[in-house]
């Protein structure tokens, strides 16, 4: 055992870095918090005459720039005109000018909803008829890319830092008093103070052009560190650096006065330094309550400080654990973490994870709103994950209760003899050879030249130096192991804090993903949206055709539309557009479209539309030469070899 628990802390180690390099990488990227749920022009609409201008709906305020809608003619030149104004709360118009000529125009947006989050994306529409584009918009946001990472990654290292500074803070004032005097605990949490500074400063860099460009040039832009510090977020990135320097105050505190301090005095000043850290915690917490996911939607005056709850209950759970986790093994043998200690974190553990149920279940009403938003949105996909993570850690924790109430029935001093007497040979050993190492250094320095004898004599000490803490180590860690329920307590510590990495690193990307409540809203309002504009025929008569796909292959589902128009005998103008599971715009290999009318005995008829942009193809001169109810077949191609088809009836005539 006291050969192993080095290697330990390194897996442990390791496994925080590649599980959270596994999760913000291979996530997908994260959905914008706030939705389009509409506009005017419509998304693939055919208008008879150009509007004056383009207004965009979402499902939430945004922040707009005076770059952030940009309309394009068929060539890709700008033809918009003025800042975005804002007529209602959720709406933004942009003007354009005047004498628009026939042709197909992208729209392309670039804002930010009001929790903090980039919304980028493109529809497009046409005036008179649709035609050929050189306009190609990325489907690819500023929040992907290197800067979308390194943003994604500063958040999980504020999170964790808050964690262990605020939650190693509290094992030492509520359970282990006597742990501000040992050097591990005391580096665990000045580690997380440094990791939460760090993070926040480079958040505050990065902010500008995770919101904008998305460019890693852009960094350090001042002017765009400027704009930053007048935004909502800007102002709790700031708030969070000030409070920063009084938890630094704190910090020096606690491992300084505090700890000089006799028992007695101890338990006077603990009274006054858990009120100063509790309310620089909850003000820390609030630093993201006040401007994420809790500061919008459905009551805000509720969850924001549920949320600070949610927080503190986590950095209490979690830090804690990992302040148990470093005192279990780096604690010196003369300062052994008690069973006291071990009880009263148990006892704050169990009201940490009963304050998380009841705030989870609160937030998880909020951002979900269904129990349909738990399978059928990303959101609620990450939130099953996380609670089932949950569940594993409640269940090793309870090992380890079991483990901490066999070590309260043990004696005290419950050290075997065995170890004891053999530490003791140990120490008696060292004392030994370093008096041997005395007199031979000695004999060197009498029977040599001076130069020669001192050299001889540093080196020979150095090296009984190294072997002395050595020994001592193994001496300190034979101590520690000796009480085996010790040792399966720190066992089942260090598998709970494996558990609350990956839980960690979850919440993470929790945090970054839109919630379900709002991708449903935003699915609902689309589908009434083309239900509307089928139901209407978009004044011409046309159709819609929505057909959902599965290749079977690598990112092989969406939901293929057709729009035919005017839907009559004759010539036809068709446009195919293909959305991923998240409802936006994706680009995929092939699609082909096929009419056939069985029952004359006509068709297939193929047609291979041309693309116009991102998950938009279009082709005019379809010939439709009878009435009928028409099959239409589209061949959907994600892969090299992964290919479906699907098919729907429509009445043309």
């Amino acid at each position: 055992m006291t050969h192993t628990i080095a290697p330990r802390v390194r897996t442990l180690v390791l496994l925080f870095l590649a599980v959270t390099g596994a999760l913000l990488a291979g996530a997908a990227p994260a959905s914008a918090h706030a939705a389009l749920t509409g506009s005017d022009p419509g998304q693939g609409a055919v208008v008879d005459t150009a509007p004056s201008q383009v207004s965009l709906t979402f499902s939430e305020q945004i922040a707009v720039s005076d770059d952030a809608v940009r309309v394009l003619d068929p060539k890709g030149k700008r033809v918009d005109k003025g800042d975005p104004a804002s007529p209602s709360g959720t709406t933004y118009t942009v003007g354009l000018v005047g004498g628009l000529p026939d042709g197909t125009y992208t729209v392309a947006y670039q804002v930010v909803s009001a929790d903090s989050h980039p919304v980028a994306g493109a529809f497009t529409f046409s005036v008179g008829a649709p035609s050929e584009t050189s306009v190609s918009v990325s489907a690819q946001g500023s929040d992907d890319g290197l800067v979308g990472l390194l943003y994604g990654f500063g958040r999980y290292v504020s999170y964790a830092g808050f964690v262990v500074m605020a939650g190693g803070a509290a094992f030492v004032l509520a359970c282990w008093g006597r742990g501000s005097g040992v050097r591990a605990v005391q580096r665990l949490v000045v580690s997380g103070w440094l990791a939460l500074t760090g993070a926040t400063l480079g958040l505050l860099l990065l902010r500008g052009s995770y919101t904008t460009s998305g460019n890693a040039g852009d960094i350090f832009d001042l002017s765009l560190l400027g704009d930053v510090l007048q935004t909502k977020t800007g102002a709790a990135l700031v708030s969070r650096l000030l409070l920063l320097a009084a938890a630094a105050l704190f910090i020096a505190v606690l491992f300084g006065a505090y700890d000089k301090r006799g028992d007695e005095e101890k338990r006077d000043l603990s009274f006054g330094l858990a009120v100063g850290g509790t309310v620089v915690a909850a003000g820390l917490a609030a630093s993201w309550a006040m401007s994420e996911h809790a500061s919008q939607g459905l009551q805000p005056g509720v969850s924001m400080p549920v949320d600070v709850l949610h927080l503190l209950a986590v950095a209490a759970w979690l830090g804690g654990l990992t302040a148990l986790l470093v005192a279990l093994f780096r604690a010196p043998a003369e300062m052994p973490v008690g069973r006291d200690a071990v009880q009263r974190f148990s006892r704050l553990a169990f009201g940490s994870v009963v304050t998380l149920v009841v705030t989870g279940s609160y937030q998880s009403w909020r951002q979900l709103g269904s129990w349909s938003a738990f399978t059928d949105t990303r959101y609620g996909q990450l939130l099953l994950v996380k609670i089932g993570l949950v569940v594993v850690l409640v269940g090793i924790a309870s090992i380890s209760r079991r483990w901490t109430a066999r070590l309260a029935e043990a004696p005290a001093d419950a050290v075997p003899a065995q170890d004891a007497e053999q530490s003791e040979a140990e120490a008696s050993g060292t004392r030994a050879g370093v008096a041997s190492a005395g007199r031979t250094a000695e004999g060197t320095q009498a029977g040599s030249g001076d130069g020669e004898a001192s050299g001889a004599g540093s080196t020979r000490t150095a090296q009984l130096a190294r072997q002395r803490a050595a020994m001592e180590t193994a001496r300190q860690k034979r101590l520690r192991d000796a009480d085996p329920h010790r040792s399966g307590l720190r066992r089942s510590v260090l598998a709970e804090a494996g558990v609350a990495v990956v839980l960690l690193a979850v919440t993470t990307v929790l945090t970054q993903t839109e919630p379900g409540r709002t991708e449903q809203e935003a699915k609902a309002a689309g589908s009434a949206s083309s239900s509307a504009s089928s139901s209407t025929g978009q004044g011409t008569g046309a159709v819609t055709l929505t057909m959902p796909f599965d290749t079977g292959g690598r990112n092989g589902k969406g939901v293929v539309s057709i729009d035919l128009d005017p839907a009559r005998v004759g010539d036809n103008v068709m446009h195919v557009y293909v959305d991923g599971p998240d409802g936006r715009p994706v680009d995929i290999p092939e699609v082909k479209v096929a009419f056939t009318l069985s029952a004359k005995d006509i068709g297939p008829l193929p047609v291979v539309p041309d693309h116009i942009t991102t998950g938009h193809w279009s082709a005019s001169g379809v010939q439709l030469p009878m009435t009928g109810d028409w099959t239409v077949e589209v061949t959907v191609r994600t892969s090299d070899i992964d290919q479906v088809t699907v098919s729907k009836n429509a009445q043309i005539g």
